[in-house]
């Protein structure tokens, strides 16, 4: 657990967001794309920010990875693909379904008592066969329904209730916003419910970061690590097939990353250090090459990165330009103590 109290809540306000990307086409910037980027060193010191790192913002999925350290803490006994599922953002592949249904066997329970809301599955190839096939929406396809069913397996092995999991004021919810509190280090600003149904706790990009670099510099066997491991071990249950975030843990040795909806995308090393990205308007084409950027600032070796740079723009079907971060993001203007 934190060593200290958590610090107060970070201030709502509205975003001072700056330019992280640019949409460059013919060599001419067309678009800007506006966020936030913190950059951590391995002793948790910012060695870059780039706009507003400290006001309150929702993580979205991105908070993921603390709700399944809560629910460790909270006696959830998984492990491996079935751990990294209760963390993910699945596609909403076959192995993905199959896995929820046997986090819900482990419990005594089944598809319907999951109050996650029914959708269909979340990777475009796979939502496409699901409707050539004529299957309907569902709560087990829809992408949070791993996490969903950790929750009711954590409620069972407690004696808490179930129809009401996903009250804030349910006992699961309160220690899971603890959870969040401990490894942000700050007071939650505010609480609203995510696309799931579940509680959404607003706290700021720092905090997002410094909670990334906790899970992977956790010590071995700890809550904090058994999600880590899990996640990195089983990147695609965490995803999916096809996933950047999934192809980038691949990439970059010991790397956990996870993504989240409106532009959230967090990545920590074994070593602590860590970035956070928001992406202002949610637009998924800058979210994953201002995260590279950040890594490389962070000193990840570029090479590794080559893969994530950036979409291609297409003019009459051939390559125009490039989604480019900002040239603050540039590996070249490393601090000496980054």
């Amino acid at each position: 657990m934190h060593s200290s109290p958590p610090a107060q809540a970070p201030p709502v306000r509205e975003p001072l967001h700056a330019p992280v990307a640019h949409v460059i086409r013919g060599a001419v910037i067309e678009g800007v794309h506006y966020g936030s980027v913190v950059v951590l060193g391995a002793d948790g010191h910012v060695g870059l920010r780039l706009g507003d790192i400290e006001a309150a913002f929702f993580p979205r999925s991105a908070l993921k990875p603390l709700q399944a350290v809560a629910m460790v803490r909270a006696g959830l006994p998984l492990d491996g693909g079935l751990l990294s599922l209760a963390a993910a953002s699945h596609s909403g592949e076959e192995r993905h379904l199959a896995g929820t249904r046997r986090i819900l066997e482990l419990a005594g329970l089944t598809e319907d008592d999951l109050r996650n809301v029914p959708d269909l599955p979340y990777d475009p190839a796979v939502r496409d066969a699901w409707v050539r096939e004529g299957r309907m929406p569902s709560r087990l396809a829809q992408n949070c329904s791993g996490k969903h069913a950790a929750m009711l397996h954590t409620c069972r092995l407690n004696g808490w209730s179930l129809e009401d999991y996903l009250d804030p004021a349910h006992p699961l919810q309160q220690v899971i916003a603890g959870t969040v509190e401990d490894l942000t280090g700050q007071r939650v600003a505010h609480v609203t419910v995510d696309g799931c149904g579940a509680p959404l706790f607003a706290v700021s990009l720092h905090g997002l970061a410094r909670a990334a670099a906790r899970l992977t510099t956790a010590a071995p066997g700890s809550p904090e690590a058994r999600v880590a491991g899990a996640m990195r071990e089983h990147a695609e249950m965490a995803s999916g097939s096809g996933r950047d975030v999934a192809a980038l843990m691949r990439a970059v040795p010991g790397l956990l990353a996870k993504d989240g909806f409106e532009g959230v995308q967090t990545a920590a090393l074994p070593d602590g250090r860590a970035v956070a990205v928001k992406i202002a308007d949610g637009a998924n084409r800058a979210r994953i090459p201002v995260a590279a950027a950040a890594l490389a600032r962070a000193g990840v070796d570029p090479a590794l990165l080559a893969g994530f740079a950036g979409e291609t723009l297409l003019g009459g079907g051939e390559p125009v330009g490039r989604v480019r971060p900002v040239r603050a993001l540039a590996p070249a203007q490393l601090t000496a103590r980054a």
